[in-house]
C-alpha cells in the first residue's frame, strides 16, 4: 500500500490556498480532481480524500503559528455555486476498512483543531457557503463558529449519508447538529433523511445555518461578520509568527528517526517503541528567546515530531498492535522547560505550543493500539511529558537500578502542568480521569508537585501500574507482550477505548466514542460495503439491496 505522508507546506498544496488581508485569512477550497491520494477516483465538485484533509490540517496549524495577526479565518470555495460535496464516494467505496475508519478519525481531529483555535486561540472561523454543502462539506462548515449561506434558490446544506450511502456522517455531523447547534431532534431526523437538503429561510429557522443572504450582498455581509468577530479576539498586533520548518526525518525498514523522537518497529512482536529525547540545552530566559528558537524550541519540536510519528503509525503500520513509550534525558532540564511554559503561558506563542501538546496527547488517547509506558533509569518523564504516563493503558516503572547500570534510579515528577493544563476530551485532566471519584487523591498529588518519586513510591501513590525490580523486569514485560499478542485486536480496541474515557461525556467523546464505534461497525456491513451495498452501487443506476435484520 502507498505510504502516506502527513507533512506538507503551502508551496505543495494542490487543493487549498489561503490569502491574508489584514487580520483575516481566506482559506479557499479548490480541489484538483486529478490529484487524488490513490488511483481509481476523481475528486470532482470539491469532494475530498485524506490528501485534501492533510493540506487543511497543515493550513490550520500554520495559521496558528505563522500568522499571529490572523483573528478570523473565512472558509470558502473557489468553485462557482459549489462549497464542498463531502468525502469522495468512490474513494470510500474502494478503500480498505482501516483506511475508511482512520480517514474519519483524522478529519474529526482536524475539525476539532479548528474549534480549538476558535475557543482557545482567538482565531475564529466562518463558513462562507456559496452553493451546495453536502455530507462532509456541511460537516466542515459545522466546525466553524458562524455559517453564512448564500440565498440563490439552489444553495443548500445536507447530510445525505443515511439515505444515499447507508453510512453515517463520519465527521461529527450528527453530534454537532444536536450538541453544538441545538437542532431539535425531530427536525434533525428529517434533515438527515432528506437527500436534497434544506435551503434558505428554513435552514436558518432550523438552526442549520446562522444566516442566509442574497448573492448580491454576500461579500458585504461576510466582511461585516469578519469585522465583528475580529474585535473580540485577543490575538497580538504587530507580532511576527514563527515558520514551521520541514521536519528532519530518516526512514528505514525498522522505523523512523527524528532529532528528538525515535520509532523502532519490531514486526515479529507486533510492537513499536517510541523513545522521546529530552532537551540538549537549557531553556531560553523568556518569550523573546522562545520566539528566536522558533520551531527548534524543544517542546514545539518534540510535539511536531511525535505528532508525525503517531499519524505514520495510524495509517502506515496498521498491524502494529502495541506501542511502548520511553524517554531519555535530563529530567531537571526538562522540568525547567515545563516551568518556563507555565510562567509564560499568557504569551500567544507559548499558548499555541501548549494547545498543540494538548491536541497531540488527545491523538494518543484515541490511538487504537495497546499503549504502554516504560520508566527506566535515564528517563525524563516530568511535567507535560508525564502526561504520557497517564494516557497509556499501563505504566511500568523500574524500582531501583539494573545490575551494572551506573545511572541513578528512575524518577518521575508532577508539576502544575498535570492538573488541568492538558485536558482530555472529557474535559478532565488525565489525573482526574485516573482517580475519578477520589478528589482527596488529587489533593494529595497536588501537595507533591515538584517532588521526585522513585518506583515504589510512584506505585504506592497509584501513579504507575507496576514497579518491578531488576530481577522481575524482563519477565514482566515479556509476559505482557505475549499476553497482549494472544488477544483479538478487535476486542482490545473496544476494551481500551471504553476504559480510557471515564467521567463526563462531551461532544468530543461522543464523536470519538459513540460515532466512531458505530461508523466502524457500519463500514463492515454488507448494506454499506457489500457488492450490492450503497457504496458499491452509488452512481451505477442500480438500487442497493439491503439485509433487513436489525442488529
Amino acid at each position: 500500500m502507498k505510504q502516506i505522508e502527513f507533512e506538507t507546506n503551502p508551496k505543495n498544496y494542490q487543493h487549498w490556498t489561503y490569502e491574508i488581508i489584514d487580520d483575516v485569512a481566506y482559506l479557499s477550497m479548490s480541489v484538483n480532481a486529478n490529484a487524488a491520494l490513490f488511483e481509481g477516483y476523481e475528486l470532482k465538485m470539491n469532494s475530498y480524500d485524506l490528501g485534501v484533509d492533510i493540506e487543511l490540517y497543515d493550513a490550520v496549524q500554520r495559521l496558528r503559528f505563522e500568522h499571529p495577526e490572523v483573528r478570523v479565518v473565512v472558509l470558502g470555495s473557489a468553485l462557482d455555486r459549489m462549497f464542498c460535496a463531502g468525502a469522495n464516494i468512490k474513494m470510500l467505496g474502494g478503500a480498505s476498512h482501516s483506511h475508511k475508519v482512520n480517514f474519519c478519525k483524522f478529519t474529526n481531529e482536524t475539525r476539532n483543531a479548528m474549534e480549538d483555535a476558535s475557543e482557545n486561540s482567538g482565531q475564529r472561523y466562518i463558513a462562507a457557503i456559496n452553493g451546495t454543502a453536502a455530507g462532509g462539506g456541511y460537516e466542515l462548515a459545522l466546525a466553524t463558529d458562524y455559517i453564512l449561506l448564500v440565498d440563490d434558490g439552489n444553495a443548500a446544506v445536507s447530510l445525505p449519508e443515511v439515505p444515499l450511502l447507508a453510512v453515517l456522517p463520519g465527521t461529527g455531523g450528527l453530534t454537532r447538529l444536536i450538541d453544538k447547534r441545538r437542532v431539535r431532534r425531530d427536525l434533525a431526523d428529517i434533515f438527515c433523511t432528506t437527500e436534497e437538503g434544506i435551503r434558505g429561510k428554513r435552514a436558518v429557522d432550523w438552526r442549520l445555518v446562522d444566516e442566509t443572504v442574497a448573492s448580491s450582498k454576500f461579500e458585504t455581509r461576510l466582511a461585516d461578520i469578519t469585522s465583528e468577530m475580529a474585535v473580540e479576539s485577543d490575538r497580538p498586533i504587530n507580532v511576527k509568527g514563527i515558520w514551521l520548518s520541514p521536519l528532519e526525518r530518516t526512514i528505514t525498514e525498522e522505523g523512523l528517526q527524528y532529532p528528538l523522537v525515535t520509532l523502532e518497529i519490531k514486526r515479529q512482536q507486533s510492537i513499536a517503541i517510541i523513545t522521546i529525547k529530552g532537551p540538549n540545552s537549557e531553556p531560553p530566559e523568556d518569550t523573546e528567546g522562545i520566539r528566536a528558537e522558533g520551531a527548534d524550541f524543544w517542546p514545539l519540536a518534540l510535539t511536531r515530531q511525535l505528532d508525525d510519528v503517531l499519524l505514520h503509525l495510524r495509517l502506515n503500520e496498521t498491524e502494529i498492535g502495541l506501542l511502548v513509550f520511553r524517554s531519555e534525558g535530563d529530567r531537571l532540564r526538562g522540568a525547567s522547560y515545563d516551568q518556563l511554559m507555565l510562567n509564560e503561558r499568557a504569551n500567544w506563542l507559548v499558548r499555541e505550543i501548549i494547545l498543540y501538546w494538548k491536541r497531540t496527547m488527545k491523538r494518543i488517547d484515541v490511538t487504537s493500539r495497546t499503549l504502554i509506558a516504560e520508566i527506566l533509569p535515564g528517563s525524563c518523564f516530568c511535567g507535560f511529558l508525564a502526561e504520557i504516563l497517564f494516557a497509556v493503558d499501563r505504566t511500568y516503572m523500574l524500582d531501583g537500578q539494573f545490575e551494572g547500570d551506573s545511572r541513578e534510579a528512575a524518577h518521575i515528577r508532577l508539576t502544575e502542568s498535570n492538573f488541568g493544563l492538558y485536558p482530555m476530551a472529557n474535559g478532565l485532566s488525565r489525573l482526574e480521569t485516573r482517580f475519578l471519584g477520589e478528589p482527596q487523591t488529587i489533593d494529595m498529588h497536588q501537595n507533591r508537585i515538584g517532588i521526585d518519586m522513585q518506583g515504589q513510591d510512584a506505585y504506592e501513590f497509584g501513579l504507575v501500574t507496576m514497579a518491578p525490580d531488576d530481577i522481575d523486569w524482563q519477565e514482566e514485560i515479556r509476559l505482557l507482550i505475549e499476553e497482549r499478542n494472544s488477544y483479538s485486536p478487535d476486542g482490545l480496541s473496544g476494551m481500551e477505548a471504553n476504559l480510557r474515557f471515564a467521567g463526563p461525556e462531551t461532544m468530543e467523546t461522543k464523536i470519538f466514542g459513540r460515532l466512531s464505534a458505530w461508523q466502524n461497525w457500519i463500514f463492515q456491513r454488507p448494506n454499506a460495503v457489500g457488492e450490492e451495498g450503497s457504496l458499491k452501487r452509488y452512481g451505477t443506476g442500480l438500487r442497493p439491496i439491503y439485509h433487513k435484520e436489525r442488529v
